[in-house]
């Protein structure tokens, strides 16, 4: 999880503490939506509302992920440490790493130009960064077995 951008030990671990056992979700969706990262809908016959993140789990987990978020307003590179445990981790779980960080940096780009608040847009980044941290613990799981 630390080859991730804005990951760092405290976030890693609090994350797969969590969260657990990733392989009980199914997809990255479910995922979100146990970490209350998805928007909540009120909707009615034809007419559909879609309102502010669900807030649903851990509210702790939720804060660490949008505060890791704010990383990517910056434009894509790997720092010296983040090299290091790149240079630790499996082929695939580096082209995770580095496919998260370029589309994260871009949708923040394109957020903040569409006159998105920052803050909305760190939480759609969040939610995203969180479907990015499924794909690498479940290819660490499969590398483990």
């Amino acid at each position: 999880l630390q080859t991730l951008r804005g990951v760092d030990l405290i976030v890693a671990v609090t994350f797969a503490t969590e969260v657990g056992d990733v392989s009980r979700f199914e997809s990255p969706r479910q995922l979100m939506g146990y970490r209350g990262l998805v928007p909540g809908e009120r909707s009615t016959g034809e007419t559909v509302r879609r309102g502010a993140i669900t807030k649903a789990g851990n509210g702790r987990v939720r804060h660490m992920l949008v505060e890791s978020a704010w990383t990517y307003r910056h434009p894509p590179k790997v720092g010296a440490r983040k090299l290091y445990r790149l240079e630790q981790a499996p082929p695939k779980v580096r082209e995770i790493a580095w496919k998260a960080q370029s589309r994260l940096t871009a949708r923040y780009r394109m957020l903040t130009g569409r006159g998105k608040r920052t803050t909305v847009v760190c939480t759609a980044i969040a939610r995203e960064l969180t479907g990015f941290m499924w794909a690498v613990a479940r290819e660490a799981q499969a590398i483990r077995l």
